[in-house]
């Protein structure tokens, strides 16, 4: 009896907020089932190589020699590298060609013409990128963000590999490089409040300007190709999508974590978050230790598990990447023209087409079939294989909703 009537109080007291009029008191608690698109895992599964070679790109075209010797190559395992130097540069001779005469590899014609076009973009697209960085920096709620969580989104983000070398000193009214005290860390600041630039992508899409707080505004969703939505389901969306929509750029403290409009709001931080990133997703370890900094509860990455109309949480690569749906056409089937692969069909970043231009030259490359224990399988085998790193996902850790 008391728990009942503490709970009338308190819907009560939230019917009394003017703006929470709408607000449900209690998150509802729906689980939907995780269902495997076979067209944005192949989205993930086409980078699991572009990265590492990307990284070797990067790294010849930046020496003085255009070239790595191969008495370096020992030295160049990273995370960023995970596979064996040699075998992995020999594995693509459309990008990587090997000289006897010089002990090392360089970049072939095509990879340093394809090469020199992007950084020519990265010149162009400075502004772009430096606003890219604002807007994530502006969804935090002390703007501001430690260097290791930016550099953990840098590919995702599109800014270069020396950003804060080449890029932060340009710009010093708009970022500060600080260490708060009893921190090791260091941080970018923020120094400069853009208020035009606080509007969403949902807000744009809705033609809603600044300000238009409350609104319904609804999220663009569809499912992957089969996938069962109950009628319970969708009475509980429908009802979701018509709650009020706070800009992940407006203070959200007054806001109960425990109610579906809370979640709403969560849900529009991370829609714009993967709005600013090139492919349109990201690793969800990426986000997980953003935590307090952008103003969430605990457990929040829970809303990817119980909108996948929204986001598609891919296991390719061992590990787990948030997909926005609407960026590849909603998923579920291949793109056309593209042997059932998926390519972004909406808001397409430039940088996004020079990647496919790097994946089809190393395409181009002859497959070789794998021998037992090679590091590196042929491109047939990563279409088998891309089946075998699944788990059975969908966040399902035995509770509904999340915890605060």
């Amino acid at each position: 009896m008391i728990m009942r009537r503490q709970q009338m109080a308190l819907r009560r007291a939230w019917r009394q907020r003017p703006f929470m009029a709408e607000q449900r008191a209690f998150l509802v608690n729906v689980r939907l089932k995780w269902v495997k698109d076979r067209a944005l895992d192949s989205v993930v599964a086409r980078e699991r190589y572009l990265r590492p070679a990307h990284h070797l790109l990067d790294l010849i075209s930046s020496d003085p020699r255009a070239r790595i010797p191969l008495r370096d190559l020992s030295r160049l395992a990273s995370p960023k590298l995970p596979f064996d130097a040699l075998a992995f540069l020999r594995r693509y001779p459309t990008l990587f060609r090997e000289s006897a005469a010089a002990a090392g590899f360089s970049l072939t014609d095509a990879a340093s013409a394809l090469r020199n076009r992007e950084l020519d973009l990265l010149r162009d697209a400075e502004a772009d990128l430096v606003e890219r960085l604002r807007r994530l920096l502006m969804l935090t709620a002390p703007r501001s963000l430690p260097l290791h969580t930016v550099d953990l989104l840098r590919w995702d983000l599109g800014l270069p590999r020396d950003y804060r070398a080449s890029l932060l000193p340009r710009h010093p009214d708009l970022f500060g490089l600080v260490r708060p005290p009893g921190d090791e860390r260091v941080w970018i600041r923020l120094l400069s409040w853009d208020q035009t630039l606080a509007v969403s992508e949902l807000q744009k899409s809705s033609a809603v300007q600044i300000g238009g707080e409350g609104l319904a505004l609804a999220f663009p969703v569809s499912f992957t190709r089969g996938f069962g939505l109950s009628k319970k389901c969708a009475a509980w969306l429908k009802e979701w999508q018509a709650l009020p929509y706070t800009s992940p750029y407006a203070d959200a403290s007054a806001l109960d974590p425990r109610t579906d409009v809370s979640e709403k709001r969560i849900v529009g931080v991370f829609h714009e978050l993967l709005h600013l990133t090139v492919g349109k997703k990201t690793e969800r370890r990426n986000v997980s230790n953003m935590r307090k900094l952008l103003g969430m509860p605990h457990k929040f990455t829970k809303v990817f598990d119980r909108h996948p109309g929204i986001f598609y949480l891919s296991q390719k690569l061992a590990t787990q990447t948030v997909v926005l749906r609407e960026a590849y056409g909603g998923g579920g089937g291949g793109g056309s023209g593209n042997g059932g692969r998926q390519l972004l069909v909406k808001l397409k970043h430039p940088l996004a087409a020079i990647r496919e231009e790097y994946t089809a030259l190393m395409r181009g490359a002859l497959p070789v079939r794998r021998r037992r224990g090679a590091s590196h399988p042929s491109e047939e085998e990563e279409e088998e294989d891309d089946d075998d790193d699944d788990a059975d996902a969908g966040g399902d850790d035995g509770s509904d909703g999340y915890e605060t």
